[in-house]
């Protein structure tokens, strides 16, 4: 499996990788969303190999929401996960944005082994509709996990997702976003680096 077979962009940090980074997209998203490029950049400013690739939905088709199963998408987090685990011999950080940080969570609920789970405004709920929450994965994990999270977010307010994270069977930090929505954009917050900081906070 290599970079080519998942849709695999690599940043590369100057020297030797400390470690690596593997992260994916939302649901109507690719591995070329601006999110995704300005955090895999902040990785290897700080000295990692950072990857953003495409789930298999994407690889199919260039635009579009998720088409197939979302085993499917899991299982192509594994090969992501393996194919970027291979290039260095560091930790592993997997994680992704929306969908693909959920797709991401479930992997690893089910024993795909990272050292730190990162995960962009994680979609608790359909917008308006918090009672088809999707946390029944989430006491499997049992990897430091980091949410970086809007305070605005219409698939799930802060308050909702403090006791969602609590759930998961290790340490967890929440980074809020002030006035951020889904999209995690702010004019105040380099939100890039706070994720990136709480997610070395994680390793240690």
């Amino acid at each position: 499996m290599t970079l080519d077979d998942i849709a695999g962009v690599a940043h590369h940090p100057d020297g030797e990788p400390a470690g690596a980074v593997v992260l994916t997209h939302g649901a109507g998203g690719s591995r070329d969303a601006p999110l995704l490029t300005r955090i895999c950049d902040e990785w290897a400013a700080r000295g990692w190999l950072a990857v953003r690739y495409n789930l298999p939905y994407r690889r199919r088709r260039p635009k579009g929401p998720p088409s197939g199963s979302a085993a499917a998408d899991q299982a192509g987090v594994v090969e992501a996960v393996d194919a970027v685990r291979a290039l260095t011999a560091g930790p592993v950080v997997a994680g992704g944005h929306s969908y693909g940080g959920r797709m991401t969570s479930m992997a690893v609920a089910d024993g795909l082994a990272v050292d730190v789970l990162t995960l962009f405004s994680y979609p608790l709920h359909p917008p308006g509709k918090p009672e088809r929450a999707r946390t029944e994965h989430l006491p499997r994990i049992t990897v430091p996990t980091v949410f970086t999270h809007g305070t605005a977010d219409p698939f799930g307010t802060i308050d909702e997702l403090r006791p969602a994270a609590a759930l998961v069977g290790a340490d967890t930090e929440i980074v809020e976003i002030t006035g951020a929505r889904h999209d995690l954009i702010s004019k105040t917050l380099d939100v890039p680096a706070l994720a990136v900081d709480a997610a070395l906070r994680s390793l240690r």
